[in-house]
């Protein structure tokens, strides 16, 4: 079910509000440009700024306008084990296909801590799990090791790979065989994350050249990597742009661009600066999505 582009999806604001209209018009768009599935709330969907209320309202609007033509993998991360298992029973109860759960960031858990902290959302949940690893923003690593340990538990189906060591793709494919479902968790390597055994990617560069994303990767899934790595010479230069600075406020800025949603996000983060403003618009152009 988890393969191929699923956007890490935006959650679009307007007046500071959450702009549900346009997220439905978005998810919509996402399923006729061709993306194989839908992450909302994760770092892209400003799970950090939006209250639990929000957080909750905008994985169930997700999941309605999807209407199940393609799944999603609501974001259910926390810190705190007891907010992340409320965050993946709601998810469950709303219909969400799977949840996204990272890494215990900030109090800096063991592997046994991280061990302990899945197994108490897989038992509650009941859904299938993406673990999302990101030791760049969570200040914690986990191993292929500890990945293998969980990688037991009926419900906990893959990981969403943010370490950018294609190594590691290999690493877990021993550690806990080759059906676990390996999503590339950095854009611009997940022709290489593929070709090493990955089958897909949760993207941000797919909120706004989904089209383009879901291209490469379907002909990496058909094992066509020389016309994956002509498309991602294509994107190439808009993944970079958009990571000058947040790429959560590069996409937005690049999405903005396009129409597809209003240029704001919440603070402490901010718009992006007019030099990367200029980046964002010489990629689009490269990518050949603005004239």
């Amino acid at each position: 079910m988890f393969k191929g582009s699923m956007p890490a999806l935006v959650t679009p604001f307007k007046d500071g509000a959450v702009d549900f209209a346009t997220l439905k018009q978005l998810v919509d768009w996402h399923v006729d440009q061709g993306s194989h599935g839908l992450v909302p709330v994760g770092t892209t969907g400003e799970s950090p700024t939006l209250t639990h209320k929000e957080h909750e309202a905008v994985i169930e609007a997700t999941v309605e306008a999807a209407a199940g033509r393609i799944p999603v993998i609501a974001g259910a991360g926390s810190n705190n084990t007891d907010e992340a298992v409320r965050f993946a029973v709601h998810a469950r109860e709303v219909g969400a296909d799977g949840v996204l759960i990272v890494t215990p960031y900030y109090n800096k858990p063991t592997q046994a801590g991280m061990i302990a902290h899945f197994t108490a959302v897989h038992d509650a949940a009941q859904l299938p799990i993406i673990i999302y690893n990101i030791p760049g923003r969570s200040a914690v690593d986990m191993s292929p090791a500890t990945m293998g340990e969980l990688s037991k538990l009926p419900h906990i189906a893959g990981v969403k790979d943010a370490t950018g060591d294609l190594a590691r793709v290999c690493q877990q494919r021993l550690t806990c065989g080759t059906d676990f479902i390996q999503l590339s968790g950095e854009d611009a390597t997940a022709h290489g994350f593929n070709a090493q055994g990955g089958r897909g990617m949760i993207s941000v560069t797919a909120n706004v050249a989904p089209a383009l994303c879901a291209q490469m990767q379907n002909a990496c899934l058909a094992g066509d990597f020389a016309t994956a790595l002509q498309v991602q010479d294509r994107l190439m230069p808009l993944h970079q742009a958009i990571f000058a600075e947040p790429g959560l406020c590069g996409v937005k800025y690049a999405m903005s661009r396009l129409g597809l949603c209003e240029n704001s996000v919440r603070l402490p983060l901010v718009p992006v600066t007019k030099p990367v403003e200029d980046r964002i618009d010489a990629a689009l152009r490269h990518a050949g999505l603005l004239n």
